[in-house]
C-alpha cells in the first residue's frame, strides 16, 4: 500500500487522470462519492482497474457460487442483477431482455486506489510505478459532435402507462399488495455513444453519493444512484431505502417549500414507511435478535434534481452468517420492489416489459476488512457496445393513492438527467 498527500487542486488533476487511465482497462470499476457527506462511507473515490480473477453468473446458485469467489479476495468488486430473485423465490423472468448483461459479475482488481481527504492510497504490485503511469496521462476528451441524433423509445407509451397503474391499484384495492414500484424501459438500437464522456456529463449535471462508471467485457452501467442499498460497517448494518421525490426549483422560497411539501407529504410518507416496515422485517432475517432499529425516519435529502425522502434502518449483524447471507436475506430492495415483496415482485413480471437486469439491482463492493457497500442501481444508463443497445428504467411506487399522470410524471422527472447527458 503507497499513500501520497495532495492538494486540492492536485488532486482534482489526479482524479480526471485516474479515471481516464482505469477506463483504458477492459475491467474498470470507478465510484464517486461526489464530495457528499455520508457518515458511513469509507472513501471520497474508489477505482478498481484490471481484473486478476472475475465470476460471471446467471441466477441460479449464484449467491452459494459468490461466497465461494469472494472469500479469498482481498477486494471483490461487481453488481447484483434484480434477476437474482429467481435464486432466492420460485420466481422467472420471462420479458424482454435485450441487453443480455449476466445476472451477476465480480472481479478482483489488480489495481486499487482510494481517495479520503488529501490522500491516494494506492492497492498495486508496484504503486509507485502505477501512480508515474497515472500523472504521466494527457487529459483528453472526445469531440462533442454538433448534431447527434437516435430514436428513443419507451416500451410503454403514456395511455398503456397509465393503464397499467390502473390495473396495480385494482391489486391493492383487491389486497394483493400494498404497494409496488413499476418500471419502465427507454431504449435505443444501434446507437453509439462515447460512455466515459457521457458518464462524466451525467456526474456533472446530477452529483450524487453512490455515482458509478462500470466497464466489463464491452458492457457499460453510468450511474447517478443517490440510493444505498445496504451497507457493512463492522458489526453494524445499514440500509437506506429511499421512497418519496419532489422536484427542485431555481426560486430559493419555492425550492424550500417543494422540500417542506415533500416532508410533510402524507402519501409518500405512507409509501416510505411501507418499505421501511419491509426492510425492518428482511433485517431480521440476517440480525440479531431484536437489534434492529430505525436510525431515522422520513429524512429529507436534496439533490442536484430532485428533493428525496430516505429513511435509515440499522441493525447488528448475525454472527454465523457470511457477508453474501446476509445480501441474500434482503435481496432484492424493497424500495424497487414492494409490499408484500414476494407477490409485488410476480406482479412487476406480470406488468413490466422489459427484464429488469441490472437495473434495480446493485452494484458495490466486498473489502478486506469484511465490509460492504452496494448501491441501487437506479437513474443509470446500460449500454451494449457489441450490439449498440442502450436502456435505462425509470420507475414509481404505486400504491391506492397514486394518480397515474403523476406517477408517469414523477417517471420523467427521474430520467431528466439521463436525458441531458445523452442529448
Amino acid at each position: 500500500m503507497k499513500i501520497y498527500n495532495l492538494s486540492p487542486e492536485e488532486l482534482l488533476i489526479f482524479k480526471k487522470k485516474a479515471f481516464q487511465w482505469a477506463v483504458s482497462f477492459e475491467t474498470a470499476c470507478y465510484f464517486d462519492s461526489n464530495s457528499y457527506p455520508d457518515p458511513y462511507s469509507s472513501f471520497d473515490l474508489l477505482i478498481a482497474a484490471g481484473s486478476v480473477r472475475e465470476i460471471k453468473s446467471s441466477s441460479k446458485n449464484a449467491f452459494n457460487r459468490l461466497s465461494s469467489f469472494i472469500k479469498p479476495c482481498k477486494w471483490g468488486i461487481g453488481f447484483l442483477g434484480y434477476d437474482l430473485k429467481n435464486d432466492l423465490e420460485d420466481l422467472n423472468s420471462h420479458n424482454k431482455d435485450e441487453l443480455q448483461f449476466p445476472d451477476l459479475f465480480f472481479f478482483e482488481p489488480k489495481h486499487l486506489i482510494k481517495l479520503q481527504g488529501n490522500q491516494v492510497f494506492l492497492n498495486s504490485m508496484d504503486g509507485d510505478e502505477v501512480y508515474k503511469i497515472i500523472n504521466s496521462q494527457q487529459i483528453t476528451s472526445v469531440p462533442v459532435q454538433e448534431s447527434v441524433s437516435f430514436e428513443l423509445k419507451s416500451r410503454f407509451n403514456y395511455d398503456e402507462y397509465c393503464l397499467t397503474v390502473e390495473k396495480v391499484r385494482e391489486h391493492i384495492l383487491r389486497g394483493d399488495i400494498y404497494e409496488m414500484n413499476l418500471c419502465q424501459e427507454f431504449y435505443s438500437k444501434g446507437m453509439e455513444f462515447h460512455p466515459e464522456e457521457t458518464y462524466q456529463k451525467l456526474k456533472e449535471i446530477s452529483p450524487t453519493p453512490f455515482s458509478c462508471f462500470f466497464k466489463f467485457q464491452g458492457n457499460y452501467i453510468l450511474s447517478a444512484s443517490p440510493e444505498r442499498f445496504m451497507c457493512r460497517r463492522g458489526s453494524k448494518l445499514i440500509s437506506q431505502p429511499i421512497k418519496g421525490t419532489a422536484k427542485r426549483s431555481y426560486d430559493e422560497k419555492e425550492d424550500f417549500q417543494l422540500k417542506e411539501d415533500l416532508r410533510n407529504n402524507q402519501k409518500e410518507q405512507s409509501e416510505n414507511v411501507m418499505i421501511v416496515d419491509l426492510v425492518r422485517n428482511d433485517l431480521t432475517k440476517c440480525s440479531k435478535a431484536g437489534s434492529v432499529k430505525v436510525e431515522e425516519l422520513f429524512g429529507i435529502y436534496t439533490f442536484r434534481q430532485v428533493h428525496q425522502m430516505i429513511s435509515t434502518i440499522v441493525s447488528e449483524a448475525h454472527p454465523l452468517l457470511d457477508n453474501t447471507e446476509i445480501i441474500k436475506a434482503v435481496f432484492p430492495m424493497g424500495s424497487m420492489t414492494g409490499a408484500p415483496k414476494l407477490r409485488a415482485m410476480e406482479l412487476i413480471e406480470a406488468f413490466e416489459r422489459s427484464k429488469r437486469g441490472t437495473f434495480s439491482g446493485a452494484i458495490g463492493y466486498f473489502s478486506p476488512e469484511g465490509d460492504f457497500d452496494f448501491n441501487v442501481v437506479i437513474r443509470s444508463v446500460l449500454y451494449n457496445s457489441k450490439t449498440r443497445y442502450l436502456s435505462f428504467q425509470v420507475g414509481s411506487a404505486i400504491t391506492y393513492a397514486s394518480k397515474p399522470e403523476k406517477e408517469y410524471e414523477e417517471c420523467l422527472l427521474k430520467a431528466e438527467a439521463i436525458l441531458k447527458a445523452l442529448a
